[in-house]
């Protein structure tokens, strides 16, 4: 697409003037916490014990619907002890936390009871797959009771590495970048490289890395797709003084600016006339950002990780196809005004 785009913006023996950032598509979450997470697990427990009633005979849940009405009562009663500024907090909290907790262990262990006679049945694929969801969302419960204990009556604190943000889509990443409008994200980090032409150039999804690791492997796949790179812009996220030898020695026009404070050379590099007209140029891959946001490629509604990949690849190939297409039509414009002419 890149390529057959080129054969039409590029003039002759023009070289590409790349800028590459980060931006963050939201998973299809809002912000959630343990307490939360737990009532959502445990609803979705109840919602598979219903359809196990109502489908195979399954016995011991006639008072589900009470079951639902005293979890999420007590969850919103321990969320505003959790939120109270009283002098009494703590001793609300600890007394709030206890009674959600017991009533979610009772429902644990009678979710395990049941479980077993459901294990006994037939095994169909309608209820293979009930069983697996079972098991899931079962584990994300007693997950999330060990985490509130932890953390409301030990007064632990829990390690990121420890901690999930949404039960439906696990794989969702806690990301803050310091944004005014937005300081924690719910999802992945997108990066792109664009050209001065606006088509993306490259994409990628990233799981837990920092920008400053992302610099080398992507100059490799970048370096390896085009031979004709003149200058390469990017923020200071992807500076580290190795990143910036390295690619110094492939890349004509260098700007990776630097990171705290700077030395007499490293000044005098970045006052120059060249550096700062490229630096200022950078802030075109924000607007490419904000045309990949305006074109739904700021919240994915598909759910796993492997349909949010593909549905941030048919994002990308839908920007490039519409930039695409603004290129033809100005094109066959100016043709058509000479044609009258």
């Amino acid at each position: 697409m890149v390529k057959a785009a080129h054969q039409f913006v590029l003039k002759k023996n023009e070289t590409l003037a790349i800028k590459s950032d980060t931006y963050v598509l939201e998973t299809n979450e809002h912000f959630l916490t343990d307490l939360n997470l737990l009532l959502n697990a445990m609803r979705k427990v109840m919602d598979i014990m219903d359809y196990c009633r109502n489908n195979y005979g399954l016995t011991g849940w006639r008072k589900l619907k009470s079951w639902r009405s005293a979890l999420k009562s007590s969850q919103r009663s321990t969320s505003k002890a959790c939120a109270s500024s009283s002098k009494n907090k703590d001793k609300a909290v600890h007394t709030e936390v206890s009674e959600y907790l017991r009533i979610a262990k009772e429902l644990d262990l009678r979710i395990t009871q049941s479980s077993e006679a459901l294990y006994l049945l037939p095994v169909t694929d309608k209820l293979f797959k009930k069983l697996q969801e079972l098991d899931y969302y079962q584990q994300m419960g007693k997950k999330h009771i060990d985490l509130i204990e932890r953390r409301l009556l030990k007064k632990e604190l829990i390690p990121s590495s420890e901690k999930i943000y949404s039960v439906f889509e696990p794989h969702t990443e806690w990301i803050s970048k310091g944004k005014q409008n937005k300081k924690v994200e719910l999802g992945h980090k997108i990066l792109i490289s664009t050209c001065q032409h606006h088509f993306i150039l490259h994409h990628q999804v990233i799981e837990a890395k920092a920008d400053v690791e992302l610099t080398i492997p992507l100059a490799d796949t970048l370096l390896s797709k085009y031979q004709n790179i003149q200058s390469w812009s990017m923020d200071k996220g992807f500076y580290s003084k190795e990143n910036k030898e390295l690619l110094s020695l492939e890349i004509p026009q260098l700007i990776m600016p630097k990171k705290g404070k700077l030395n007499v050379a490293e000044r005098e590099q970045e006052s120059q006339k060249k550096f700062k007209k490229l630096r200022k140029q950078y802030s075109a891959v924000e607007f490419n950002i904000n045309q990949l946001a305006h074109n739904g490629l700021d919240r994915c509604p598909d759910k796993g990780l492997k349909n949010y990949k593909k549905y941030v690849n048919l994002g990308i190939l839908s920007y490039n196809l519409h930039r695409l297409g603004k290129v033809l039509v100005a094109i066959m414009a100016k043709q058509e005004s000479k044609q009258a002419a």
